[in-house]
């Protein structure tokens, strides 16, 4: 049973591992101590090669306005033993995990909260739900890594909305934008989630994970010709690449090893 509050939980099941946000009745607000349990589990799935999808979800129960995540509680600020850069390297660190990672944001993300949805390779959002950047009208600049996410994902028009104005942005427009790939009315959002789990888990391992990171440089502007070779060939060798050569010749589901 998923604990109703308290550090955020991972359930790892049939390589898919699940990390849910567990404060609702605080919005799922994080707080240092959650940020230090997230960079915990990022290293046991990074650790554990059967794991192939990540996802991250929160426990809405009881909130009258369903909250995904009210971002990091900003009195944490004030603490002497405060890091400043610790969230940062949070979503930094969930951005480049090696599996695929999947945010099913199943209410409104603010502050800090909606990059760690950005760091997110696939984005499933709950519709009627809003999304808030509040920096600059609390007097804070965002943090490098931030910002670049907000352009590569949102583009720079929406970004610079979203940051200069404050303003409170609807899931369709981050939709429109490619925030969010999907967006889905409530009773249609765990089963096109589950759907979705299946699929990305039902990849060759090696091939997406490879052009995971591939995506990921691009995006950001790196273009290593040499590399995207290697990891072309080296899939092109794999057990995986002649499993799914058979395995649709032969018209039945591929069993991908990761080898």
């Amino acid at each position: 049973m998923t604990p109703r509050t308290g550090v955020p939980e991972l359930i790892v099941a049939g390589g898919v591992a699940t990390i849910t946000l567990c404060r609702p009745a605080q919005r799922n607000r994080l707080q240092t101590e959650d940020l230090h349990a997230l960079m915990r589990h990022f290293a046991l799935v990074e650790a554990d090669p059967a794991v192939r999808v990540l996802v991250i979800t929160s426990i809405t129960d009881g909130q009258p306005r369903p909250v995904f995540c009210a971002g990091y509680d900003v009195g944490g600020f004030d603490n002497a033993a405060h890091d400043p850069q610790l969230f940062e390297r949070v979503a930094d660190t969930l951005e480049h995990l090696r599996p695929i990672t999947l945010a099913a944001v199943n209410g409104s993300v603010f502050g800090g909260a909606t990059d760690l949805v950005l760091a997110c390779d696939l984005r499933v959002g709950l519709a009627g739900c809003e999304w808030r950047m509040p920096a600059a009208a609390l007097g804070l600049h965002y943090y490098p890594s931030g910002l670049r996410r907000y352009v590569a994902r949102l583009g720079p028009a929406l970004a610079q909305r979203a940051f200069l104005t404050a303003q409170t942005l609807g899931f369709d427009q981050l939709q429109a934008a490619g925030g969010l790939q999907w967006v889905l009315a409530d009773e249609a959002f765990e089963g096109h989630l589950q759907v979705l789990v299946h699929q990305v888990a039902a990849l060759a391992p090696l091939a997406a994970q490879a052009t995971k990171q591939s995506l990921l440089e691009l995006a950001a502007g790196h273009t290593d010709l040499k590399l995207l070779r290697e990891r072309e060939a080296s899939t092109l060798a794999s057990a995986d690449f002649a499993e799914g050569r058979a395995a649709f010749a032969e018209r039945r589901a591929p069993v991908f090893r990761g080898l």
